[in-house]
Protein backbone atom coordinates (compact mmCIF):
# COMPACT_ATOMS: atom_id res chain seq x y z
CA UNK A 1 0.00 0.00 0.00
CA UNK A 2 1.45 3.44 -0.87
CA UNK A 3 0.40 6.89 0.85
CA UNK A 4 1.96 10.35 0.14
CA UNK A 5 1.08 13.39 0.06
CA UNK A 6 2.76 17.45 0.61
CA UNK A 7 5.47 17.51 -1.79
CA UNK A 8 6.59 14.29 -1.82
CA UNK A 9 5.06 11.79 -4.18
CA UNK A 10 5.32 7.48 -4.17
CA UNK A 11 5.17 5.61 -7.44
CA UNK A 12 5.60 1.81 -8.49
CA UNK A 13 8.58 1.34 -10.94
CA UNK A 14 9.69 -1.32 -12.43
CA UNK A 15 12.68 -3.36 -10.96
CA UNK A 16 15.75 -4.72 -12.69
CA UNK A 17 16.25 -7.16 -9.44
CA UNK A 18 13.92 -10.42 -9.51
CA UNK A 19 11.41 -11.07 -6.99
CA UNK A 20 11.84 -6.91 -5.50
CA UNK A 21 9.11 -4.50 -5.49
CA UNK A 22 10.50 -1.12 -6.25
CA UNK A 23 9.12 2.47 -5.09
CA UNK A 24 10.51 5.64 -6.14
CA UNK A 25 10.11 8.92 -4.16
CA UNK A 26 9.21 11.93 -6.41
CA UNK A 27 9.38 15.37 -5.97
CA UNK A 28 6.18 16.98 -6.54
CA UNK A 29 7.40 20.78 -5.42
CA UNK A 30 10.66 22.54 -3.94
CA UNK A 31 11.53 21.01 -0.61
CA UNK A 32 12.37 20.88 2.20
CA UNK A 33 12.52 24.78 2.62
CA UNK A 34 13.32 26.54 5.85
CA UNK A 35 10.29 25.71 8.20
CA UNK A 36 9.53 22.42 6.59
CA UNK A 37 8.44 19.13 8.04
CA UNK A 38 8.80 16.31 5.77
CA UNK A 39 8.72 12.25 6.51
CA UNK A 40 8.93 9.49 4.98
CA UNK A 41 8.01 5.87 6.98
CA UNK A 42 8.47 2.50 5.11
CA UNK A 43 7.33 -1.26 6.48
CA UNK A 44 8.94 -4.12 4.77
CA UNK A 45 6.84 -7.20 5.84
CA UNK A 46 8.49 -10.55 6.49
CA UNK A 47 9.68 -11.87 3.66
CA UNK A 48 9.10 -9.12 1.70
CA UNK A 49 12.20 -7.88 -0.53
CA UNK A 50 11.82 -4.29 -1.83
CA UNK A 51 14.00 -0.91 -3.56
CA UNK A 52 13.17 2.57 -2.76
CA UNK A 53 15.21 4.95 -4.61
CA UNK A 54 14.43 8.90 -5.59
CA UNK A 55 13.76 10.48 -8.53
CA UNK A 56 16.60 13.42 -8.43
CA UNK A 57 18.68 14.66 -6.08
CA UNK A 58 16.95 16.11 -2.88
CA UNK A 59 17.77 20.28 -2.23
CA UNK A 60 17.48 22.06 0.72
CA UNK A 61 16.77 25.40 0.59
CA UNK A 62 16.77 28.48 3.01
CA UNK A 63 12.91 29.30 3.87
CA UNK A 64 10.92 32.13 2.50
CA UNK A 65 11.95 34.43 5.96
CA UNK A 66 14.21 35.07 8.72
CA UNK A 67 12.20 33.54 10.80
CA UNK A 68 11.83 30.37 8.85
CA UNK A 69 13.54 28.04 11.50
CA UNK A 70 15.42 24.54 10.34
CA UNK A 71 13.71 21.84 8.13
CA UNK A 72 13.43 18.66 9.32
CA UNK A 73 12.93 15.21 7.20
CA UNK A 74 12.47 12.38 8.88
CA UNK A 75 12.78 8.67 8.04
CA UNK A 76 11.69 5.58 9.60
CA UNK A 77 12.16 2.15 7.95
CA UNK A 78 11.40 -1.25 9.50
CA UNK A 79 12.25 -4.80 8.45
CA UNK A 80 10.90 -7.96 8.63
CA UNK A 81 11.96 -11.43 9.33
CA UNK A 82 13.98 -12.58 6.42
CA UNK A 83 12.91 -9.49 4.31
CA UNK A 84 15.45 -7.11 2.27
CA UNK A 85 15.24 -3.46 2.03
CA UNK A 86 17.43 -1.44 -0.56
CA UNK A 87 17.57 1.84 0.67
CA UNK A 88 18.99 3.90 -2.30
CA UNK A 89 17.66 7.99 -3.02
CA UNK A 90 19.82 10.43 -4.83
CA UNK A 91 22.24 12.85 -3.22
CA UNK A 92 21.19 15.08 -0.96
CA UNK A 93 22.36 19.07 -1.45
CA UNK A 94 22.44 21.55 1.04
CA UNK A 95 22.49 24.94 -0.47
CA UNK A 96 23.99 28.17 0.76
CA UNK A 97 21.95 29.68 3.47
CA UNK A 98 19.49 26.17 4.34
CA UNK A 99 19.48 24.61 7.74
CA UNK A 100 18.42 21.12 7.52
CA UNK A 101 18.21 18.12 10.33
CA UNK A 102 17.60 14.56 9.17
CA UNK A 103 16.68 11.61 11.01
CA UNK A 104 17.23 8.17 9.54
CA UNK A 105 16.21 5.19 12.35
CA UNK A 106 16.24 1.76 11.30
CA UNK A 107 14.19 -1.41 12.96
CA UNK A 108 15.33 -4.53 11.67
CA UNK A 109 14.50 -8.08 12.44
CA UNK A 110 17.37 -10.72 12.80
CA UNK A 111 17.07 -12.46 9.71
CA UNK A 112 16.44 -8.96 7.73
CA UNK A 113 18.85 -8.00 5.19
CA UNK A 114 19.42 -3.92 4.45
CA UNK A 115 21.37 -2.23 1.57
CA UNK A 116 21.26 1.75 2.94
CA UNK A 117 23.21 4.27 1.03
CA UNK A 118 23.29 8.02 1.73
CA UNK A 119 24.86 11.07 0.03
CA UNK A 120 25.41 14.16 0.81
CA UNK A 121 26.62 17.42 -1.46
CA UNK A 122 27.76 20.30 0.55
CA UNK A 123 26.64 23.23 -1.39
CA UNK A 124 25.67 23.71 -5.10
CA UNK A 125 28.21 24.59 -7.63
CA UNK A 126 30.25 27.48 -6.83
CA UNK A 127 28.50 27.85 -3.54
CA UNK A 128 29.01 27.34 -0.08
CA UNK A 129 27.22 24.66 1.99
CA UNK A 130 24.08 25.62 3.86
CA UNK A 131 24.25 23.90 7.66
CA UNK A 132 23.35 20.29 7.40
CA UNK A 133 22.86 17.32 10.98
CA UNK A 134 22.29 14.49 9.78
CA UNK A 135 21.46 11.45 12.04
CA UNK A 136 21.54 7.56 11.45
CA UNK A 137 19.87 5.06 13.93
CA UNK A 138 19.89 1.11 13.37
CA UNK A 139 18.47 -1.21 15.84
CA UNK A 140 18.77 -4.93 14.58
CA UNK A 141 16.74 -6.92 16.63
CA UNK A 142 15.63 -4.79 19.44
CA UNK A 143 19.69 -3.67 19.70
CA UNK A 144 21.98 -0.79 18.84
CA UNK A 145 23.86 -1.49 15.53
CA UNK A 146 24.80 1.83 14.32
CA UNK A 147 24.25 5.79 15.59
CA UNK A 148 26.04 7.79 13.89
CA UNK A 149 25.18 12.13 14.08
CA UNK A 150 27.31 14.42 11.31
CA UNK A 151 27.46 17.62 11.31
CA UNK A 152 28.62 20.32 8.39
CA UNK A 153 28.30 24.06 7.73
CA UNK A 154 28.14 27.03 10.23
CA UNK A 155 27.54 26.43 13.58
CA UNK A 156 29.14 22.20 13.02
CA UNK A 157 31.76 21.90 15.93
CA UNK A 158 35.00 23.22 14.30
CA UNK A 159 37.53 20.99 12.36
CA UNK A 160 34.41 19.96 9.74
CA UNK A 161 36.01 20.90 7.19
CA UNK A 162 39.36 20.08 8.10
CA UNK A 163 42.26 17.39 6.69
CA UNK A 164 40.87 14.89 9.37
CA UNK A 165 37.25 15.24 8.47
CA UNK A 166 36.53 16.42 4.41
CA UNK A 167 39.98 17.62 4.22
CA UNK A 168 39.05 19.87 1.05
CA UNK A 169 35.84 17.44 -0.74
CA UNK A 170 32.08 18.06 -0.86
CA UNK A 171 30.72 15.32 -1.42
CA UNK A 172 30.56 13.01 1.33
CA UNK A 173 28.67 9.72 1.44
CA UNK A 174 28.34 6.04 3.21
CA UNK A 175 26.97 2.45 2.47
CA UNK A 176 25.55 0.06 4.93
CA UNK A 177 25.10 -3.25 4.39
CA UNK A 178 23.42 -5.38 7.37
CA UNK A 179 23.17 -9.36 6.01
CA UNK A 180 22.56 -12.21 8.63
CA UNK A 181 25.54 -14.21 5.99
CA UNK A 182 28.58 -12.01 7.25
CA UNK A 183 27.84 -13.58 10.84
CA UNK A 184 29.45 -16.28 9.27
CA UNK A 185 31.90 -14.72 6.53
CA UNK A 186 32.74 -10.61 7.44
CA UNK A 187 34.22 -8.89 5.34
CA UNK A 188 37.32 -7.12 6.77
CA UNK A 189 37.97 -3.58 7.56
CA UNK A 190 40.47 -2.00 4.86
CA UNK A 191 41.00 1.36 2.84
CA UNK A 192 39.36 1.04 -0.52
CA UNK A 193 40.76 4.16 -1.87
CA UNK A 194 42.97 6.94 -0.39
CA UNK A 195 39.27 8.60 0.42
CA UNK A 196 36.93 5.74 1.11
CA UNK A 197 37.37 2.88 3.90
CA UNK A 198 35.50 -0.24 4.88
CA UNK A 199 34.91 -0.76 8.52
CA UNK A 200 33.39 -3.95 10.34
CA UNK A 201 30.84 -3.27 12.40
CA UNK A 202 30.11 -5.40 15.79
CA UNK A 203 27.20 -7.24 14.23
CA UNK A 204 27.03 -9.23 10.55
CA UNK A 205 27.34 -5.36 9.08
CA UNK A 206 30.05 -3.42 7.29
CA UNK A 207 30.14 0.53 6.39
CA UNK A 208 31.48 1.72 3.91
CA UNK A 209 32.42 6.06 4.56
CA UNK A 210 34.02 8.27 1.58
CA UNK A 211 34.37 11.60 0.20
CA UNK A 212 35.13 12.81 -3.05
CA UNK A 213 35.67 16.05 -4.80
CA UNK A 214 31.97 15.68 -6.71
CA UNK A 215 28.95 13.45 -6.54
CA UNK A 216 29.99 11.67 -9.88
CA UNK A 217 33.13 10.31 -8.48
CA UNK A 218 31.40 9.71 -4.86
CA UNK A 219 28.54 7.24 -6.46
CA UNK A 220 31.31 5.51 -8.43
CA UNK A 221 33.16 4.94 -5.24
CA UNK A 222 29.88 3.70 -2.94
CA UNK A 223 28.66 1.64 -6.39
CA UNK A 224 31.94 0.05 -6.77
CA UNK A 225 31.69 -1.08 -2.82
CA UNK A 226 28.60 -2.26 -3.75
CA UNK A 227 29.30 -4.91 -6.35
CA UNK A 228 32.10 -6.03 -4.47
CA UNK A 229 30.14 -6.48 -1.50
CA UNK A 230 27.15 -8.19 -3.62
CA UNK A 231 29.72 -10.37 -5.08
CA UNK A 232 32.69 -11.15 -2.36
CA UNK A 233 33.78 -14.72 -3.75
CA UNK A 234 34.63 -12.80 -7.56
CA UNK A 235 35.97 -10.15 -5.61
CA UNK A 236 38.29 -11.82 -3.00
CA UNK A 237 37.29 -9.52 0.27
CA UNK A 238 36.18 -11.79 3.00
Amino acid sequence: MLESGGPLALRRTRSILAGHARVTVVGAMTAPLGGDRLAVEADIADGARLTVDSAAATVALPGAGPHAGPATYDVRLTVGEGAELRWLPEQLVSAYGSELRMSTRVELAPSARLVLREEQILGRHGETTGTLTTRLTVRRAGRPLLDQQLTYGPGAPGGWDGAAVLGGHRAVGQLLVVDPGFEETCPRSRMLSPTAALTRLAGPAVLVTAVAADARLLRAVLDEALEELEAPEEAGVR
